[in-house]
């Protein structure tokens, strides 16, 4: 327990390469022993990858990952010089991805979950729940 603690100190997690940042499957559950990563994942998501995403909703950048769901700019004079293609830094650029701001935070937090997760005594935290039938989403009704 100890040693694994000092690993984490010294070493660094390994950040996927050439692949977009993604957060893991089992993402908002939090650990015995990871509360600390997964407190510093939560406000840098609350922060500046919040803040990105706007930056790239008011050019218009933000992509859906659903195929019918379109974005239009909700500030025209960001989305024209998003468009001229200026060298302001401050500004979005198209491809950005907002989770990038929080990368390393990512993979520290995936590292310590999936060692953490096998534990029993977070097994709970990846049991899957049933959810009674009359709150079940049924879809639309015709």
């Amino acid at each position: 327990m100890v040693w694994g603690r000092i690993v984490d100190l010294v070493s660094t997690p390994k950040l996927p390469e050439g692949e977009p940042t993604r957060l893991p499957d089992y993402f908002p559950v939090e650990p015995r022993g990871c509360e600390h990563h997964a407190q510093k994942l939560f406000a840098c998501l609350g922060g500046e990858a919040t803040a990105k995403a706007h930056d790239l909703e008011k050019a218009g950048l933000l992509e859906s990952v659903f195929p019918d769901v379109k974005f239009k700019a909700t500030d025209e004079n960001a989305a024209k010089l998003v468009a001229e293609g200026t060298d302001d830094p401050n500004l979005p650029k198209p491809g950005d991805n907002p989770l990038d701001e929080c990368r390393t935070l990512i993979a520290y937090y995936k590292r310590c979950c999936d060692r953490e997760l096998k534990k029993k005594k977070n097994w709970m935290l990846t049991e899957p729940y049933r959810v009674q039938e009359e709150y079940r989403y049924s879809g639309p009704q015709k």
